[in-house]
């Protein structure tokens, strides 16, 4: 194919771009709750995501995936004008890493599935035809804005309701969590290691049914509840601080715990979101390469390298606004606050995973805090903060349309020459 290597070279750039605006906004979703309950620094965070998020990314992060992302567009529309698609999803990659760029400046916690899914929308209704665009998926996305959050944030506020009950509001909290955060530990390492063993390590020959998956995931927890018993068991009280903060060692047992959920949270991301970013781009070397559409792409080794690393540069070098934003600004977090929201956040991605149903990690995660925040009471949670982030939310998909249409008859001039 002409230009054969012009648009692998783009296409690296591009995606890497998109893979930096990831981390910039949706890992920085991932460890607001840490860093705004002060389980972790930002320097922390940063490490344990770099970690965990690049690991995920590299061991399960697929050795194939979509060529069309989401199956937004149907693949006989551009079978015989296959320059049409790397013009597109071209488009859409670059499309896709502006609107996170402009998110991340402004700390709005937007979905990189729904930038990059407007922007495959926007190339595909204006440049292949409005036929080509499956339109009822759409309409699950748009039913997600909805419906993710409020499944999250009802979860979350039934776990925070349930430490409040049986731990915060007794007389003796510190021996209550010694008797309960094992068991949590139990549930949070379950729900995670479900999460992981179900969707996560399928690309790395481990296929295992749902039993197993149910099995193995009981066996880790177990191990993890067990540590726990023991950990918690040898906690001893600061009674000076005690005396300024009657909950300070109690919370400092769950900040333990939200390093766990931090950790196991940034895996499934990484693992899962990466594709947002290598996805148009394995589909950009393989068309470019072959100049076939084909409806899988292997992705090369240096693809995923690309993308994982792309994911925490963008933590490292401009995560702290949403950071920010999603830990601090929505409602005042505690370690067993935001204990609650990442707890309620990975539950919901499992429900989701088993059902099918449109999912978006930032959108799940801001729910489960607002959640806990109400909680509390309505006058706990920042409405005009939550007011700009659900307009964010709305003006993702017309946004990274808006941008994709314009880079795709630009680059449809370029090369048509």
């Amino acid at each position: 194919m002409e230009y054969q290597y012009v648009f692998i070279i783009l296409a690296a750039v591009f995606g890497i771009f998109m893979a930096w605006g990831i981390g910039a906004n949706d890992v920085a979703n991932a460890m607001a709750t840490s860093v705004g309950s002060k389980a972790l620094t930002i320097k922390q965070a940063i490490i344990v995501a770099a970690i965990f998020e690049f690991t995920g990314a590299i061991l399960a992060g697929g050795e194939v995936t979509s060529t069309i992302r989401k199956g937004i567009i149907d693949p006989a529309s551009v079978a015989d004008t296959p320059e049409l698609l790397i013009y597109g999803m071209l488009s859409a990659l670059l499309a896709a890493g502006i609107w996170l760029f402009i998110a991340s400046k402004k700390g709005w916690p937007v979905s990189t599935t729904h930038s990059i899914v407007g922007a495959v929308v926007g190339f595909a209704a204006v440049g292949i035809g409005v036929d080509a665009v499956n339109w009822g998926k759409i309409g699950g996305i748009v039913l997600s804005w909805i419906v993710t959050p409020l499944i999250a944030g009802v979860i979350a506020f039934m776990i925070f309701q349930s430490v409040h009950h049986l731990i915060l509001s007794k007389p003796d909290p510190l021996q209550r969590a010694k008797r309960y955060v094992p068991i949590y530990m139990f549930i949070t390492a379950f729900v995670l290691s479900l999460v992981t063993f179900l969707k996560g390590l399928k690309h790395v020959g481990l296929e295992l049914t749902t039993l197993e998956a149910y099995l193995y995931s009981c066996g880790v927890s177990g191990f993890v509840a067990l540590l726990g018993f023991f950990y918690v068991r040898s906690i001893k009280v600061d009674k000076k601080k005690e005396k300024d903060f009657h909950y300070y060692t109690v919370e400092k047992v769950f900040a333990v715990l939200m390093v766990v959920t931090a950790s196991g949270m940034a895996f499934a991301h990484g693992s899962n979101d990466v594709a947002n970013a290598v996805g148009p781009l394995a589909a950009i070397v393989s068309t470019a390469k072959t100049g076939v559409i084909a409806a899988k792409s292997s992705l090369d080794s240096w693809i995923l390298l690309l993308g994982g690393a792309g994911i925490v540069i963008g933590l490292a070098t401009y995560g702290i606004k949403v950071i920010t934003t999603v830990g601090s600004k929505i409602t005042h977090l505690t370690p067993s606050r935001g204990f609650a929201a990442e707890l309620a956040a990975s539950t919901t991605i499992v429900v989701a995973s088993g059902t099918g149903l449109p999912i978006s990690t930032t959108q799940t995660l801001v729910g489960a805090v607002l959640g806990v925040g109400l909680a509390r009471g309505l006058s706990a949670v920042n409405l005009s903060v939550i007011r700009t982030i659900f307009t964010s939310w709305v003006v993702t998909i017309p946004a990274g349309a808006s941008i994709s249409i314009v880079f795709f008859f630009l680059f449809k001039f370029i090369f048509s020459f």
